[in-house]
This record gives structure tokens, C-alpha cells and sequence, in this order.
């Protein structure tokens, strides 16, 4: 990160730090003079994994996304909710099944298992990690320590706690396992992925436990069990859920609507636009009527199909489509 890379024809791109998750970034363009920033997702300053985005920018315009505009992380802390849940899962003889999203999720719950081992907080389980993509972006990780909170021991410790089941026979032989374990597989939001055998196995069976490990989604697997429907379809055939269904959302690696307006405090000077992109309707329309109210910027929230075009003599205030 810090990289300016040149695009030609005096053009300039310029990296920082998102803090979202691994090789995240804001892009700043320049030409002649005039700059644009696009925020990208922005991260938590009190992420698990993950370093606090980059702050102190300066534009013309920025473009800033919204996804968590009208919301705040629970002060719950997710840590000790996630051991609260192994414990229960693991003294009825239970399997606790995480659909997680590869890169970011994974890592942020195989840290959160290994404090938990650590601190003697949970019983020691088999942790299996049925995810191929899990896998690589977790060795990503590893070659890039400076880029995250984790230490290289602590990489080296998780790697040592954890299966990592690449082929489809390993996979496979997991079902047929019995005892307490924990199965971290993607997709997050239960739209695919090895964790449909998982659920399609073990979602019957009430001594489990499936934890959701961030937001999900409507029309997804994920939200309609969160909703606590007790029949959804898997490859074709619909599965009874007796299993408990958990979510912990604090693990989740946005920036809220407080960490949103924090970034956006640290500007050098106020842009002289800002257009909130990246977010629901809703989400989108709170956090720019904050950024009015308390940083008095001048903000849009575009419409599908606007155009704005730059205008020197407005200041860089620009033209909007109608």
C-alpha cells in the first residue's frame, strides 16, 4: 500500500489502505491538478485482523461508499459470544458449522477460535477449514504479516490448530466423522460452497449448532434461517433444520456509520463534492444527510444512470445530469 502507480496521459493512481480486509484499498486519481478519490470499503479501527484504514486524505471529490451508513456494530464483543457457543455446541456432543466468506471472515474466526484455545476459554475441538479458496487466502495472509494485526506466531499457531481439507475426498470424509468439531466453509451467506453438505448432513440434527457469522442477504439460505424457517432446499431437496442457529455480527469487517464519519473527519480540507455510493437506499440517504449535518459537505446520492461532469469555474463543483 502507499504505491502510486502512473496510467498515462499524466494520469496517476494513488493506493492506500481501506482496512477492509487484505489488499483493500482507497484509489485516489489525479490529472491535472484535479483529484478524485474512491473510498473502496472502508474497515473497522478495532478490527480482529485487520489494520485501521488509512486516514488524513485530501481531493477534490471523493466517492465514499455506505454499506454500514445507518448502522452501528453491536458492543457485544463477538469473541467471547462465538466461545459462549462452542461451549454449549460441545457439551451436548455437537459439530458448530460456520459458513464464513474466504477472505477476511475466515481469518477473523480462525483468530477469534485460536484466543479463545488459548485462554482456555473453550475445550480443545478438531477445527477444520473445508475451503479451498479459505485456504489460499489464509496463506495470503501469512506472507503478508505487515499488512495485518496478526504476528507471525500467531499465523504459524492458527495454521498449527487447524485441517485445512483441500480435495473433495478429504471433504467428504468429514461427514462421516462423529464427535465435537468445528467446520469453518464457504459461502457466508450459504448460497453455495462445501458448506451445503455440511448443512444438507448435519442441520437435522438439534445437538448442532449453525453460526452465521455475518450479515446475510435477502433471498439467501443464510437469512432464511436466521428468520428461523425449519425447512430449506439443498441441492434440490429440502433439509430439516433442527440444529440451534446463531449470528454473531460483530465480527463483521465494515466500518459503521461512527467509523464512517471518523474517516471522513480526518480530511485535510473538505471536498469540494461527495457523491455516497455502495449501500442501500436507506443506508445511503443516513450517511449523507450526516455528512451534511456534521461535516457540512456538500453530498449526492446518485441516481442509476446520472452523469456529473467537472467544472473549473464552480470550483471543481461539476454539472449533474438530470
Amino acid at each position: 500500500m502507499g504505491a502510486t502507480v502512473d496510467l498515462g496521459d499524466g494520469v496517476q493512481a494513488h493506493f492506500t489502505s481501506a482496512g477492509h480486509i487484505l489488499g483493500a484499498a482507497s484509489v485516489k486519481i489525479e490529472h491535472g491538478g484535479r483529484s478524485v478519490l474512491f473510498s473502496g470499503d472502508l474497515g473497522r479501527d478495532d478490527d480482529l485482523v485487520m489494520l485501521q484504514p488509512t486516514t488524513g486524505q485530501r481531493a477534490d471529490w471523493v466517492v465514499t461508499e455506505s454499506t454500514y451508513g445507518d448502522r452501528l456494530h453491536p458492543v457485544t464483543d463477538p469473541v467471547e459470544q462465538l466461545g459462549a457457543i462452542v461451549r454449549r455446541t460441545a457439551a451436548r456432543g455437537g459439530l458448530v458449522i460456520m459458513p464464513a466468506f474466504a477472505v477476511g471472515r475466515t481469518q477473523s474466526v480462525l483468530y477469534s477460535l485460536y484466543k479463545l484455545r488459548e485462554q482456555g476459554a473453550i475445550p480443545y475441538l478438531p477445527v477444520v477449514l473445508d475451503s479451498p479458496m479459505g485456504i489460499d487466502a489464509t496463506q495470503l495472509y501469512m506472507r503478508h504479516a505487515g499488512e495485518h494485526r496478526l504476528s507471525h506466531e500467531d499465523c504459524q499457531h492458527i495454521t498449527q490448530m487447524t485441517r485445512l481439507t483441500r480435495s473433495v475426498e478429504e471433504s467428504k470424509s468429514l461427514l462421516s466423522q462423529h464427535g465435537p468439531m468445528i467446520v469453518i466453509a464457504g459461502s457466508g451467506m450459504v448460497t453455495g460452497g462445501r458448506v451445503l453438505h455440511h448443512l444438507a448432513y448435519h442441520a437435522g440434527n438439534a445437538h448442532n449448532t449453525i453460526v452465521l457469522s455475518g450479515f446475510q442477504a435477502a433471498g439467501t439460505r443464510g437469512a432464511a434461517l436466521l428468520a428461523g424457517e425449519r425447512s430449506i432446499k439443498i441441492f434440490g431437496d429440502y433439509v430439516t433444520v433442527r440444529a440451534e442457529v446463531e449470528q454473531i455480527e460483530g465480527l463483521s469487517a465494515h466500518a459503521d456509520q461512527p467509523a464512517l464519519l471518523g474517516w471522513s473527519a480526518h480530511f485535510h480540507k473538505p471536498p469540494a463534492r461527495t457523491f455516497v455510493v455502495h449501500g442501500e437506499e436507506a443506508a445511503a440517504l443516513a450517511f449523507a444527510e450526516r455528512l451534511r449535518d456534521q461535516r457540512g459537505w456538500d453530498v449526492t446520492v446518485p441516481e442509476p444512470g446520472m452523469w456529473v461532469q467537472w467544472d473549473d469555474s464552480t470550483g471543481g463543483g461539476g454539472h449533474d445530469s438530470p
